[in-house]
């Protein structure tokens, strides 16, 4: 569930800082690059460029998040008039009648990836433009109440529109990582020699902006958290509470098996190992533990 998150964030560090490496480069020997007057800073101009760097940046990730995720996990797609399997036509018909009963008006698209993950996420730039995909582990490990569970909260990240939210709030956290990045890089350059400025103030761009986008990165993940809550609730008035609850219950299982059974090196464990981190990384983590999830839902 948390891959609709990291590809989220990956593709928008990478987009933000293409778009910043490809300005400085056409800005190289005019003063438009430097936002540096005989006054100083000018911050006024430097904070309209950031704004509009930023949003462009988290737009751009949006508008790529469907076929991002399709390429990196290799997703194939299942045609509902296409010849399915049994278990192929089953995952369309859960994921097209928990659609409906959340109201959305146009179907997602749906697809299965190959991986021994149990694991399952949705993605895209609009409900209109949707992906719902379920790991083959999870359609081999799950039973059918499960799958619906899990399947149903997904949908109802979809319908809740998570991504569009997630878009906003990443759009004013790439406008303060670029404007905090190029006033860090201004005043890093001061301390060089004047043949030696640009290409440390460059290079100093780039440096602050992956680090302040990596601490960006943890407001996303806190909100990303907060909305699993909402999404287990969604979930939980799509396919029913004791579905949703058995779904949770089932995803903590398996990964108790999987820390056992000492699998936890292997990278589709740790997506699905929501509540092993500790520490500072749980700053990242994109979900809440699952002992929360279950708790929480149980309350309401």
């Amino acid at each position: 569930m948390g891959k609709r998150v990291m590809f989220y964030l990956l593709t928008n560090i990478l987009v933000l800082t293409t778009i910043v490496i490809v300005w400085s480069l056409l800005t190289t020997f005019t003063e438009l690059g430097s936002f540096q007057g005989a006054g100083g800073i000018n911050y006024g101009t430097l904070m309209i460029f950031s704004i509009i760097v930023g949003f462009t940046g988290s737009f751009i990730s949006l508008a790529m998040s469907r076929w991002m995720a399709k390429k990196m996990m290799k997703v194939r797609v299942l045609d509902p008039n296409g010849p399915l399997s049994a278990h192929e036509r089953d995952i369309v018909e859960k994921v097209h009648r928990l659609s409906r009963a959340a109201g959305l008006m146009h179907m997602p698209e749906v697809g299965i990836y190959n991986s021994k993950e149990v694991n399952a996420f949705a993605t895209g730039p609009s409900k209109k433009r949707s992906l719902v995909a379920v790991s083959s582990g999870l359609i081999t490990v799950m039973d059918d109440d499960a799958v619906e569970g899990v399947i149903a909260h997904e949908v109802a990240h979809v319908a809740n529109g998570d991504m569009v939210t997630m878009t906003l709030l990443q759009g004013v956290i790439n406008t303060f990582v670029v404007f905090l990045s190029r006033i860090a890089a201004i005043v890093v350059s001061r301390f060089v020699r004047d043949e030696l400025r640009w290409i440390v103030q460059f290079a100093a761009i780039i440096i602050f902006q992956i680090l302040f986008s990596i601490l960006g990165s943890i407001v996303v993940s806190a909100y990303s958290r907060y909305r699993e809550f909402h999404a287990d609730q969604g979930g939980a008035d799509l396919a029913g509470r004791d579905k949703m609850a058995h779904a949770l219950r089932s995803l903590k299982a398996h990964v108790n098996r999987a820390t056992v059974n000492d699998r936890t090196d292997d990278s589709a464990i740790q997506t699905m190992k929501i509540s092993g981190k500790g520490g500072v990384m749980r700053l990242f983590a994109s979900h809440p533990e699952l002992d929360e999830r279950i708790a929480r839902l149980e309350q309401r």
